[in-house]
Formats: C-alpha cells, sequence, structure tokens
C-alpha cells in the first residue's frame, strides 16, 4: 500500500512541477524532459537492468545450487542458525532460506553486488514459501529485506574504484566512514523490525552474535588505520573482493566432488529458472524507473535541496553538507542514479572536497530502498509490504546522520 501511494506521489509531483515551469516560466521543454526521461528509464530498466540480471541470474543460481548440493547451505544454517532463528522465528531450523539469507548478507558484506542480488531473490523465494498470505509481506520477509536494504558493507569498492578514477588523493579515505555509517543503518533497521514484530533484542544469543559483529568492525577499522595506508587499503579491497567472487564457486564445486555430485548437471538445474525470474520483474523495475526518472527530472530533488539549505542556514548550522545531499535523496530510489549524483558532485566540487567525500559516503550508507522492495517484492508476486518501506526508510535515514556526523569527524 505505501509503494503505491509513493508511486502515485511521485508523477503527480511531477505533473505539478513541470505545468508550473510551463505556465509560470515560460519553459516549453518541461514535459518534453519528463516524457523523453519515461522512454529512457523504461528502455534502460530491460536493457541495462532486467537482462543483464537474467546472466547474473543464471550463473549465480547455477552455482547456489551446487554449493546446496554440497551442503554449503546447511553448514552455514548450523553456524549462524542460533542467531537467525532469533530475528526470523518464523524460518524453521534448518530451513533452506535460512542458508540462502546468509549467502545474500555475506555477498553484500563483501560488496559482490552482481553475487548478492540472485542470492537475494532466491531467499526471498524460499520465505514466500513458508508465507502463508502469498501477497502479504510475511514478518520474515520484511526483516529479510530490511537488513538487506541497510546495504551493510566491509569493502565498497566500487566507490573507491569511482573515487580513483576521477584522481582522488586517497580513493581509499571513505572506507572507514562507509563502514560504520553502513553498519549504524543496519543497526537502527534491525531494531525497529525487531520492535515492531516484538523479538526480544536482549537474547543472550542475539547480543552475543551483534557484540562479536561489532568488535569485528572495530577490529577490522583499527588494523586498517594503524596498519595500512592509502594505496594499500585500496588494493586490499580491491583484490579481497574479487578473490572472494571466485572463491566461492570453487569451494562449492571442490564440496559438490568432496560429495560426489554431478557438478554441471546441478549448475544447469539450478540456472534454468534465472530467466524466468528476470523476465518476472521486468514490469515491476519499469515502474519503479519510471516513477523515480519524472520525479528526478522534474527538478523535485533540487527543490528539496534548496530547502535543506535554508534550513540549515535558519539554524545556523555548516552547510556543506548540503552539496552533497542529491546523493541522499537519490539512494533509496536508485543504485545508478546515485552513483550519477556522487560523481556530479565529486566532477564538480572535487573528489578530496568535504562534499565529494560525503557523497561517496552517502553512496556507501544504505542501499536502493524503493529498487529493492519492488524488486524482491515484485519476484514473488508480494503486493502489500506493510511496514517494510517505512522501516527501510528509518534505516536510511539513520545511516545519512550517521555518514554526515562522521564525515565531519573524519574530514572537518
Amino acid at each position: 500500500m505505501a509503494l503505491n501511494y509513493i508511486w502515485i506521489a511521485f508523477f503527480l509531483i511531477a505533473f505539478v512541477i513541470a505545468f508550473c515551469k510551463l505556465v509560470f516560466l515560460g519553459d516549453v521543454d518541461a514535459f518534453k524532459i519528463l516524457v523523453d526521461g519515461m522512454f529512457d528509464s523504461s528502455k534502460a530498466s530491460v536493457m541495462d537492468i532486467a537482462l543483464p540480471l537474467a546472466g547474473n541470474m543464471v550463473l549465480w543460481l547455477g552455482i547456489l545450487n551446487i554449493g546446496e548440493r554440497a551442503g554449503a547451505m546447511n553448514f552455514l544454517a548450523r553456524i549462524v542458525g542460533p542467531f537467525l532463528s532469533r530475528l526470523f522465528p518464523e524460518v524453521p531450523k534448518k530451513h533452506p532460506a535460512t542458508g540462502q539469507m546468509m549467502m545474500n548478507f555475506s555477498a553484500n558484506l563483501l560488496g559482490l553486488d552482481n553475487a548478492a542480488t540472485p542470492l537475494g531473490l532466491k531467499a526471498m523465494n524460499s520465505l514466500q514459501e513458508l508465507n502463508p498470505n502469498k501477497e502479504t509481506a510475511s514478518n520474515a520477509q520484511i526483516m529479510f529485506l530490511v537488513l538487506h536494504t541497510s546495504g551493510l558493507q566491509l569493502l565498497p569498492v566500487t566507490i573507491i574504484a569511482q573515487r580513483f578514477i576521477l584522481h582522488a588523493k586517497d580513493p581509499a579515505d571513505v572506507l572507514i566512514p562507509c563502514i560504520i555509517a553502513t553498519y549504524v543503518a543496519t543497526i537502527v533497521g534491525m531494531i525497529a523490525v525487531a520492535i515492531k514484530q516484538k523479538i526480544n533484542l536482549f537474547d543472550r544469543v542475539i547480543l552475543t552474535w551483534l557484540g562479536g559483529m561489532t568488535a569485528f568492525i572495530l577490529a577490522l577499522v583499527w588494523y586498517f588505520t594503524q596498519y595500512l595506508d592509502k594505496e594499500q587499503i585500496t588494493t586490499v579491497s580491491k583484490v579481497s573482493s574479487n578473490l572472494l567472487i571466485y572463491l566461492i564457486p570453487t569451494i562449492f564445486i571442490l564440496g559438490a566432488l568432496y560429495k560426489k555430485v554431478n557438478v554441471f548437471e546441478s549448475f544447469i538445474d539450478g540456472a534454468k529458472g534465472g530467466f524466468e525470474v528476470s523476465v518476472k520483474i521486468i514490469p515491476y523495475l519499469v515502474a519503479m524507473l519510471v516513477a523515480i526518472s519524472v520525479f528526478r527530472n522534474s527538478g523535485a530533488l533540487e527543490y528539496l535541496n534548496n530547502g535543506v539549505r535554508w534550513v540549515a542556514t535558519q539554524a545556523h548550522l555548516d552547510t556543506r553538507f548540503v552539496d552533497a545531499m542529491p546523493v541522499a535523496y537519490m539512494k533509496p530510489l536508485s543504485g545508478s542514479g546515485s552513483k550519477a549524483m556522487m560523481i556530479n558532485v565529486m566532477q564538480t566540487y572535487g573528489p578530496d572536497s568535504f562534499a565529494g567525500r560525503l557523497g561517496s559516503v552517502f553512496n556507501g550508507s544504505a542501499d536502493t530502498t524503493f529498487y529493492i522492495v519492488a524488486l524482491y517484492f515484485g519476484s514473488v508476486g508480494i503486493k502489500k509490504s506493510r511496514y517494510a518501506i517505512p522501516a527501510g526508510l528509518l534505516a536510511d535515514f539513520a545511516g545519512v546522520i550517521a555518514a554526515i556526523l562522521i564525515s565531519y569527524l573524519f574530514f572537518g
């Protein structure tokens, strides 16, 4: 229901702004820009997203099927089962969804975007099998989606690579702020959903796992800052991500060989459903990306930013953060849009400026809530998202606030 109102609002707001531009400012191209954007985004939804995603889906669903037959999912479920069983009480112990969710979280954690989406869609499909009301998101699906949209990531490789391309003095200097901001977003999203679902966060197992993850992230931050220089951090991020994305299928294949599984047939059996899923989500992608396009092309984000700048000025706050805010506005809407905004901010103000660095941290502080809701729920036919979007946006907002505070702390 929330997605329905938001989708309608994007179109109506864009119409009102374009109409005012035409009538009061004489901008005869106002509606042409909206229409051109609609056609461009609908084409991009299929040609640039759905079709490339089909290839990734075929590849990773095939690899995942090898892992399942090799026992990887059961192995992961035994390790993280006690923790996830508290967060997902509706999911039976040793259910395949547990291992699949863990694989998705792990891929996100390591910045393996191409692998994370197919793994996440597979996990959502498994959760849908447990859902008694097929058109309404279950508690487990909402918790999974919010944890996914919070975008917890330790290696923001694409952000560091883009800063390198734009000749930043220290491309990896945003690594630690990105880790902290996205961790804050994840914890806030988890707490919000747990409160709504009456999950006891003071359970000993949950506290132990959260404490362990916090200690690991703090140890990683300490190691990077104490023992690695900026170039080494960039190298470690690049090498680690590519190594791990190749290591996953290698381990699955070796495990399947050990269990005498026919590896090739397992891959083909799992890959068969990849293209079907990709085709199924095309209407949801087109609907969401077209709405985002008209909202952005109308100039609504620019007006919003001017309002934020005015409020900050009236409150006698430092307004440098406002220059990077378009990245924060776009992040919940579109990954490619927020990346484009990040690049634009770095090109305008410089990659080593406060705005350039903050824009990078914004882009790494959370994931694309609206896009993920449309993609994941659309793939299994969910029509009623319940409180998934508000909880996801709350996590995004926490990530934005954390990104601003941390950037002022790190970059002055």
